[in-house]
């Protein structure tokens, strides 16, 4: 009795990622359907579209051009289609349901019902147009957000340090060579003393970064006192760390991987591998044999220790990996999965800030978030005068 219990236990968690996946490409391919049939009626009638069955094979091939271009190195073309996609759903999502029911109010009006469709259809065209506009520029012109803070502790050697952090850059197929010469040249606005990367520097693997040579750009970045970066969740994905370890050691790029960096006599660079690696460290073991009379600067991917890092003594730590959300409405998801999903945040004596990244991931489209680059200026507690 008990083995047969067990043996149905078995199979059912076996069956049960199965079913998920079963369960949610039924999903995916019913907001498929009703994206492609509001599409098909809308340029039935207004273009008098008459092959459903071509027409439905492309609405196929484009929703599923993300897969497939992931799954065949000869049709990468097609990943960039399916990153666009990503924006079409969820905007189709939120813009076709009005639309729908503005047609079925329209049946009591004066217009007939042809002319309710072309023209309903023709104001949500126009929006989606408009949305994807704004959030393409959104997306590729990157602003530089200040925040100023102080540490009561002495920085020895610097009494004001300025630093600029660029997190979630995710270089690759759409965040490619412009984007980089973007982040170097907004850098070089600020004059920082140095530079902090929190994750997320490339898009799953640095295949595209290589052959692109996108590195011969980014090693223009410079500031006094180096660079230095941690792993983000995408790195993992990409399975190719040591490559990717390697192609920022030509850039002189320090990875933290766990460790601990002291900066002359003056402060510490704690860096945290991503939350994705079940083995990383704590930040209580990382920082607990520090001169906790030094500053201590962190950088964690992932803003989900906040706690953690105050307990520490972690005098700021640095995220990203929320993108804020990087398409309204997706910021109130962020808002309520993270403490701080963006900006900055005060918990006692620990400073944090999240930035909304200077990338993005999918379709460069950025609406209700903006692609960034953050400044920040600390001062120490100064020396005492004889």
């Amino acid at each position: 009795m008990n083995a047969d219990i067990i043996i149905k236990g078995v199979v059912v968690l076996k069956l049960r990622p199965v079913l998920s996946i079963i369960a949610f490409f039924s999903l995916y391919n019913i907001l498929v359907y009703y994206i492609g049939w509001n599409v098909w009626i809308w340029g039935s009638t207004f273009f008098h579209w008459e092959h459903p069955i071509l027409f439905s094979l492309i609405i196929a091939v484009i929703a599923y051009s993300y897969i497939l271009g992931r799954l065949s190195k000869g049709l990468s073309f097609l990943s960039i289609i399916g990153s666009y996609w990503f924006a079409v759903v969820q905007y189709g999502l939120l813009l076709l349901p009005i639309c729908n029911l503005t047609v079925f109010l329209l049946k009591w009006s004066p217009l007939s019902e042809e002319a309710a469709i072309i023209w309903t259809g023709n104001v949500t065209l126009f929006i989606f147009l408009l949305l994807m506009a704004l959030g393409t520029f959104n997306a590729y012109s990157p602003v530089i957000r200040s925040y100023e803070i102080s540490i009561p502790k002495r920085g020895n050697h610097h009494k004001e340090l300025k630093i600029a952090v660029a997190s979630d850059m995710h270089f690759g197929k759409l965040s490619g060579r412009a984007h980089v010469s973007r982040l170097v040249k907004t850098v070089e606005r600020i004059k920082p003393d140095l530079i902090l990367l929190p994750g997320d520097i490339i898009d799953d693997d640095p295949k595209q970064f290589v052959r692109k040579q996108m590195g011969g750009i980014l090693k223009r970045m410079r500031a006094p006192l180096g660079i230095y970066g941690v792993l983000g969740n995408h790195e993992y994905y990409g399975r190719e760390i040591p490559a990717f370890l390697e192609e920022m050691k030509k850039l002189d790029i320090h990875i933290l991987m766990d460790e601990v960096w002291k900066v002359g006599d003056s402060f510490y660079i704690l860096g945290r591998k991503d939350k994705t690696d079940s083995k990383r460290k704590s930040i209580k073991d990382l920082a607990e044999n520090l001169d906790h009379n030094l500053p201590i600067i962190a950088m964690d991917h992932q803003p989900t220790q906040l706690q953690e890092a105050e307990e520490s003594g972690i005098d700021l730590i640095l995220s990203g990996h929320t993108h804020r959300g990087q398409m309204l409405p997706n910021h109130l998801i962020t808002k309520r999965m993270f403490e701080l999903d963006w900006g900055y945040l005060q918990k006692n004596s620990l400073h944090a800030i999240v930035s909304s990244g200077f990338g993005f991931w999918g379709p460069p489209i950025r609406i209700g978030s903006r692609s960034e680059v953050v400044e920040i200026k600390i001062s120490f507690l100064q020396e005492d005068k004889v």
